[in-house]
């Protein structure tokens, strides 16, 4: 609960929480459904999620990516513009990849559109269409179909997107002349990737933010830099807030294998000094969400067997394990099971506007997770639900078992097996 941990029976109805209950209750007429001594909680709500369909379903799709999803306790994700073809930055566009999306469905899906210098200028469709708000790279994303934007191509765009109080999501990363020594392993592309790429794009979206007053996220921030920046602009009152994700707490460059591409992301992870300056500031309360930025790729484009970190694609495949990684590391800090309710749950709910979702409360969606804290976690092959399986994560010891996910009422996933497929429900903004 967001007040504490209880000992309490939650009734569900047509798929909604209807009542809470103090202690075991007995003589209910209903179905009684016993987890022990299992933690229940709100299904985590993740964000940051890259499905890649329509278009390049090989990558990954609706399928794989919620049923990955299910079985790491997270019953809604909200997926990112880029990465499918067509990339959401149309109306039109967004109507293809819901229509992609029917039938495969295992949790709760919505959709961020995206903002390119092509429609900067004309965004009022795409903001009316359903989207939750809007993502903009600041720098090369990788794909010629989702270029980034500029500073101007951001003021033509940023007051409509105020307008309609959706948020404006940010890869912030400033590109900026450095030494251009080849990327051969993990630490010269760490270092073609400084700090300073982080805080400069910061900078610039906090001024810009103090300008318009659009609601400014900062995704999956590496760099803590920009902690201090960021949490002086909230304190003047700016509407800015910020997330990061599991792989910059839980890896360290220090430790990465100088020629394992599958920890290359950006940006990137960096030293364990940086890290553990970012758990300081989550156990502060500066952050105000955690997401998984899963960001899945076939194995030829991460040049798993040639090492190519040049050529190989930026990003982490995790989704299943968003939830047993934080608490791994939240857990050896001393954090506690609300605050990854908080974290990982409420808030995330929240910022994207889903009234019904990220609490047990009576009225909210019954989308729930059970899991146990202690348990070892599986990251054997045959457990993931990614499309493909190669993950840093493998290698990583978790605790935090999933054990059973329930997406609106129903029980979709239970210890390793998936009981009741297609459950989850297409997430749209309803228009003010």
């Amino acid at each position: 609960m967001p007040h504490g941990v209880f000992e309490a029976t939650t009734l569900i109805e047509n798929g909604v929480i209807s009542m809470l209950i103090d202690g075991s209750e007995e003589g209910l007429e209903a179905e009684v459904l016993d987890v022990g001594d299992a933690v229940l909680m709100p299904g985590v709500v993740d964000p940051h999620v890259h499905i890649n369909e329509p278009g390049r379903t090989d990558w990954e799709g609706f399928d794989t990516a919620t049923k990955a999803a299910a079985a790491g306790g997270i019953t809604t994700m909200i997926e990112m513009p880029l990465n499918s073809t067509p990339v959401t930055t149309s109306a039109e566009a967004l109507e293809e990849k819901v229509k992609a999306a029917e039938g495969k469905l295992n949790v709760n899906c919505g959709f961020w559109g995206g903002i390119i210098p092509d429609n900067a200028d004309n965004l009022e469709a795409l903001l009316q269409s359903g989207v939750f708000g809007i993502k903009a790279f600041l720098i090369d994303s990788g794909l010629t179909d989702f270029p980034n934007v500029s500073e101007d191509d951001l003021s033509k765009g940023i007051s409509a997107i105020a307008k309609a109080g959706m948020p404006l999501l940010v890869h912030a990363e400033l590109a900026s002349q450095i030494d251009s020594a080849p990327i051969e392993d993990y630490n010269s592309f760490l270092a073609s990737r400084p700090k300073s790429w982080e805080d400069d794009a910061i900078a610039m979206m906090i001024r810009l933010c103090a300008e318009y007053h659009c609601r400014t996220h900062i995704v999956h921030l590496s760099s803590s830099n920009s902690l201090q920046p960021i949490e002086a602009a909230k304190s003047e009152g700016l509407p800015i807030t910020v997330e990061t994700c599991p792989h910059y707490l839980m890896f360290n460059a220090e430790t990465i294998p100088a020629d394992n591409t599958l920890y290359k992301c950006a940006p990137p992870i960096r030293e364990k000094d940086n890290n553990e300056e970012l758990w300081k500031a989550i156990l502060k309360g500066k952050f105000d969400f955690i997401t998984s930025d899963h960001s899945p790729a076939p194995p030829d484009l991460k040049h798993l067997n040639d090492h190519n970190f040049e050529g190989a694609w930026g990003g982490i495949s995790g989704l299943q394990f968003l939830l047993p990684a934080f608490w791994t590391g939240a857990s050896a800090r001393n954090m506690e099971l609300t605050d990854i309710a908080r974290l990982l749950c409420q808030a995330p709910a929240e910022f994207v506007g889903l009234d019904s979702k990220g609490k047990i409360a009576p009225g909210y969606d019954a989308d729930i997770v059970v899991w146990d804290p202690e348990k070892k976690v599986d990251t054997s092959p045959e457990s993931i639900n990614h499309k493909h399986k190669a993950t840093p994560y493998s290698d990583l010891d978790m605790r935090g078992r999933v054990l059973q996910t329930y997406v609106n009422g129903e029980l979709v996933y239970r210890e390793g097996e998936f009981l009741s497929l297609s459950q989850g429900k297409t997430l749209l903004r309803k228009q003010n």
